[in-house]
Parts: C-alpha cells; structure tokens; sequence
C-alpha cells in the first residue's frame, strides 16, 4: 500500500514538471525568463483526467496520447527556438526538414565531428530517458488503484474548476496553449500549400526578358562580376555596436579605390531570409523572384525562369561560379547557367581551414583571378562571375588578416592564421566576444574588397552585396532583413545612373535612402547595364 501510495505520488510530480515545464516552454529565445513558467495551463489538469477517468483501455490510450503530444510539442519547441534564433521566423515542418541536414553540417563543421557527434548523442540520450520516464509515469497513474485514482481525479477537477474561474475573470495566471499553438502550426503549413500555388502561378508569368543576345550593351567590353557577403548586414553599418568601425573602413576603401581610378553608389536592399539559407538570397537577386523558402527554392531550380548568370551568358560573357563553401555535389547549379563552376576542391586551397570557413576571402579572390578570369581573357571573353565570399561565416573563428597578394599561391601562407584565436565552444560561451569576432570578420572582408578592388578592378563592374542579416545575436532582436548593396566601377557615367535610381554616392548607403527588395534589384541591374546612364 504504501509503495503504491508512494509510486503515485512520484509519478504525479514528476508528470506535473514535465507538463508545465512543456506546455510554458516559450517559441522564442526572447520571451524564455522565470515569469514564462509562472502559468497555470488548463492542459496540467486535462491530461491528468484523462489518465485517471474512465476505463482501464482509454486510460491506456491517455498515456500514449499523452506522450506523443509531449514529444511532438517538444520537437516543435525546440526547433521553433532555433529557427527564431537563427532566421528570426517560426519553424515551418511542411518546408524546414532540410534545414536538420543543414544544422548538422554547420555544427559539425564549427564545433568538429567529434563534439558535434556526443552533443547528438546526449540530446537523444536524454530524449529517450524522457519518454522511457512519462511512459512509465502514465502508466503507473492508469493503473493507480481505484481510491488513489478518484482521489487525484477529484483534485485535479478541482484545479481543473479553479483555473476555469480564473480564467473567467481575465487574470493571466491561467492560460490554454496548446490548441492555438497546434493549429496555428498547421496554418502555417496549410499557408505553406497555398504560397507554392502563387509562386507557380509567377513561374508561369515569368518575370524580365526571356533571353540576353540584346542585353548588356552599355557594358559590353567590362566584367561583371557579383560578389556576396556572407552576413553582411545593415546592423553591421547601422548599429551602435558596429557602426563607427565599419564608417572609419567603408571610407578607408572608398578611398583607396579612388585613388586606383574607381567609383561607387550604395543602396540598402530587402533579403529574403535572415541568419543563413544564403542560396535563397542567391536565387532571389538572380531569378527576379521572391524566395524565402526551401520549397521556392526548390522549385526553381526546376523551372525555365532565366537566371542573371543565363542571361549573361547567352548574351556573350563566360558566366562562372566560384563557390569556396561548396563541399558537396551541387545540383542545383545547371538552373543558373554556368559555364564554369569552381567550388571548393576545384580552387587549389592547400591550406587549413578556419574552422568550418574552407579557405579566407583573399585566397577565392586571388583563385577566381587565376583560374577563372586570366584563362578567360586570353580566350578573347568577358566574365561574368558569381562570388561568394565566406570568412564572414559563423562561427566567426578564427578571424584571417591580408597577406602579400603576390606571396598567396596554393594557401598555405594562411596556415599560422588558420589556428589562431579561440575555439567556436568557448567563443560562444561569451555573447560579447561573439559579436566582436562578427564584425571583425565584416572588417576582414571589406578590407580584402577594398584591396582587391584596387588591384583588380579595372575595366569590370562590381555588384557587392550581402546575403542576409546575421543571428539575432548579433542584431538583437526586431532588426530589419536589410543589407548594403555596392555598385563599384570605373565608369562614371555608370555610377551617376545607379545615383539617378536613388543610390547614394560611395561605400556608405544613405541611413533612409531606398530599400530595394532583392528580386527587384534584378532588372535594375539589367536595365542599368544594357542601356547606360
């Protein structure tokens, strides 16, 4: 008796912890604190109920409905505070299961394969030990005897009663989560079916010219040459944090390109997501069409719809790809049109990488002159080439520093570089010194543009952008999804057009000057560089 007595009043605790604990657990990094679990869910006393009313087979069913909702909510949870913490949005299941492979690569790659592998394995360790424990919790309370049972079933009716009474009178002491939580889950998810349905009702329209032959001839002797800037964000140039670092470097490269006879116009532009998913960015500028999500994404690359790089090429330009994050098979890339693809393993790197960053900016810079540019030009062709530049990549460790453009070679000048400073697990122990190493990565990397420009930039035209915004915790929270763009040539005339569309002259993008949305951008581009100022 008294062990019964005892096994029941383990399992009500603990199952009591366990569901307000979940049902509390807040959707957002910002709104976990204390007060978040000082409620009193109405859903406490109905799972109990459920477990302790009725006959023996429907309390077993409760115990297994029970724990599954757990779970499920958990999952939801806690894929919900990465998301939010990462993209700033909700987790989306009808469209996010890429995004677990994804989550695997970056934490594998900053924290290494061996640390990432026990962090899995502990959290499934401990997902596991959970549901061993409500399952056995559930049924201890099911299978509770009789007077045990009613006595919990009237206290909880009880609870159940109070709490309905408070909440009667408006107090926000008691709350019922869960229902609007699930659905607005599967709203999103419905809204997911119904986005796809629009965007293939665009992809039908199309948007902008169906072919380059006619295009571009206000540039037609020049390079084009796109470069992204991982994480290069408005908050980097506008935020109290960063902002004078970044002005003091902004004027130092805007004069050291002027000296080597070259001019720029800035903008901010709207990307399509924030935190990572860098290709949506990629595919927004490039297809004229609005991508914020895997699915898009997805489909895109599966349709006609021309991409800038096509256009170009069909129009006369070595249209190339230099991609240093690349790893893997790459699909995708016949959508855009290449000609020439250099990732990661076809740019000679020999050095080490800086961490989960494959080589520095500077090394895919002096790669893209040499193996792409060089042969190009002796073939008697124009470029036009897609750059993304990486050093500014989480997790912001090691930060590289400029070398003698001319002592680069294979790479391995960067070794030293390479395994300096301190490592991602105890850099991200410390939120300040997180941000510092963002934007002195940011600072990295404009000071390679800056010194590339100068050296390189003759007869080209430079579009410079960032992808995205960088985490919330980098930002803070509520930052916009804006980002600098640059148009950077030696054509005067050129610039004064992109001035005439509202872009403001130099490095530095006018604090309430115009914020182009990314696919936007695109035609911009093509009706400013076919038919000049």
């Amino acid at each position: 008796m008294m062990r019964d007595r005892f096994r029941t009043m383990a399992s009500t605790v603990f199952l009591s912890l366990i569901l307000i604990l979940l049902v509390n657990l807040p959707d957002h990094p910002d709104a976990v604190s204390a007060g978040s679990f000082a409620r009193l869910p109405l859903e406490w006393p109905a799972a109990f109920l459920l477990l302790l009313i009725g006959p023996a087979v429907t309390r077993r069913l409760a115990v297994w409905l029970i724990v599954l909702l757990a779970v499920l909510i958990l999952c939801l949870k806690l894929a919900d505070l990465g998301t939010q913490a990462a993209f700033q949005r909700p987790f989306n299941p009808a469209l996010d299961q890429q995004m677990i492979g994804d989550g695997w690569n970056v934490a594998s790659g900053a924290l290494g394969l061996p640390l990432a592998l026990a962090a899995l394995l502990a959290a499934l360790i401990v997902l596991a030990l959970a549901i061993v424990l409500l399952v056995a919790a559930g049924r201890s309370l099911a299978a509770a005897p009789p007077r045990h049972r009613a006595r919990l079933a009237m206290l909880f009716l009880a609870l159940a009663l109070f709490a309905g009474l408070v909440r009667g009178f408006g107090l926000p002491l008691v709350e019922v989560r869960m229902p609007s939580y699930l659905a607005g889950r599967l709203a999103l998810m419905v809204e997911s079916s119904r986005d796809m349905r629009r965007f293939e009702a665009e992809l039908a329209r199309g948007i902008g010219p169906k072919t380059g032959r006619e295009l571009f001839s206000a540039i037609r002797d020049k390079d084009v040459i796109l470069i992204f800037v991982e994480s290069y964000g408005r908050s980097a140039l506008t935020d109290p944090r960063y902002r004078d670092r970044m002005a003091r470097r902004l004027g130092a490269v805007d004069e050291e390109i002027r000296r080597a006879g070259l001019s720029a116009a800035s903008a901010w532009a709207t990307s399509p997501t924030v935190g990572g998913l860098s290709w949506l960015a990629h595919g927004t500028l490039l297809s004229g069409l609005w991508i914020d999500s895997q699915a898009r994404y997805d489909r895109l690359v599966r349709s006609t719809q021309p991409s800038l790089n096509r256009l170009f090429a069909e129009a006369g330009w070595q249209s190339a790809a230099i991609m240093p994050a690349i790893t893997l098979d790459w699909p995708e890339s016949a959508y855009f049109g290449y000609r020439q693809v250099l990732a990661a393993k076809d740019l000679g790197y020999r050095g080490k990488p800086f961490n989960w960053v494959t080589m520095p900016d500077q090394y895919t810079l002096s790669a893209f002159e040499r193996l792409s540019r060089a042969p190009a030009h002796a073939a008697g062709r124009r470029v036009m080439a897609e750059l993304a530049l990486i050093s500014s990549h989480a997790p912001w460790t090691p930060v590289p520093s400029l070398v003698d453009w001319a002592r680069i070679g294979d790479g391995t000048i960067f070794d030293n570089q390479a395994v300096q400073g301190p490592a991602p697990a105890v850099l991200w122990a410390d939120p300040e010194r997180v941000r510092a190493q963002y934007i002195a990565t940011i600072d990295y990397s404009l000071e390679t543009l800056g010194s590339y420009l100068a050296r390189f930039g003759k007869d080209a035209v430079f579009v410079i952008l960032g992808d995205h915004q960088p985490a919330s915790i980098i930002t803070g929270p509520g930052a916009s999804r804006a980002v600098p763009i640059h148009i950077v040539s030696q054509d005067p005339a050129l610039i004064a057009s992109f001035e005439a569309e509202g872009f403001t002259a130099g490095l530095q993008p006018a604090a309430d000057g115009r914020e182009w949305r990314m696919d936007v951008l695109r035609q911009l581009l093509i009706d400013r560089l076919s038919a000049g100022p």
